[in-house]
């Protein structure tokens, strides 16, 4: 496949881009800073380009001729809003829109909801301490489900993974999922492993215009 990546900077989407090569599918990475791109070898397979999600101007025209568009963004200020998850995936959407690409799996987070099932002490730990500590994060997050959600993103083949704790763990290939609906007692996840999920559910259409949450 050729896939255009957001946020390969990142823990996760370090874990996506190397995945990706690997199996041999086309890449273009956006990164802010090209010299930041963790691969050793930026020859076969692998475009990398400038750009700023924010600042569409910077790569829109790239977005043609990709089969799926897979985004990692994240930002790592916690003590200002953000728009990076917000406006960034709207613009995405928008010039995958006019670029004919339909495919689209972001990055949320598992903490946006407490559900009822939650364990109690799991539950006092997201409502009253990552929730908190991650608000401007998870407002944006929320922001973001809404808009693909919207008739403003109609004709996109979304997926919303919500993954909880990520840690820097090995790759199993071994993991839970659950579409539309919470996952029982998720535990933790490695970076790895949902950089594994993304880049195998590109074309699972049980995942397509769902929220999935991924843990062991």
């Amino acid at each position: 496949m050729r896939l255009l990546l957001f946020g390969v900077t990142g823990g996760t989407g370090a874990q996506l881009l190397a995945q990706a090569l690997d199996a041999g599918h086309r890449v273009t990475a956006v990164a802010r800073d090209p010299a930041r791109v963790p691969v050793a070898d930026p020859g076969a397979g692998l475009t990398v380009l400038p750009g700023d999600v924010l600042a569409p101007e910077t790569w829109r025209e790239a977005v043609a001729g990709h089969d799926a568009v897979l985004s990692c963004l994240g930002s790592t200020d916690r003590k200002h809003p953000t728009t990076v998850y917000s406006q960034g995936t709207r613009n995405i959407v928008e010039a995958m829109r006019a670029s004919g690409v339909g495919r689209l799996l972001c990055l949320s987070s598992a903490g946006l909801e407490v559900t009822p099932e939650t364990p109690l002490p799991q539950r006092l730990v997201t409502r009253y301490v990552i929730q908190r500590l991650y608000r401007h994060g998870y407002a944006d997050m929320a922001r973001m489900e809404s808009f693909v959600r919207s008739p403003a993103a109609d004709g996109t083949v979304w997926t919303v993974v919500r993954p909880p704790m990520l840690t820097d763990g090995p790759l199993t290939r071994t993991y839970r999922t659950a579409e539309n609906a919470p996952l029982a007692r998720p535990k933790s996840l490695s970076r790895a492993d949902l950089a594994h999920y993304l880049l195998t559910h590109v074309d699972d259409h049980r995942a397509h215009r769902a929220v999935v949450e991924v843990a062991y």
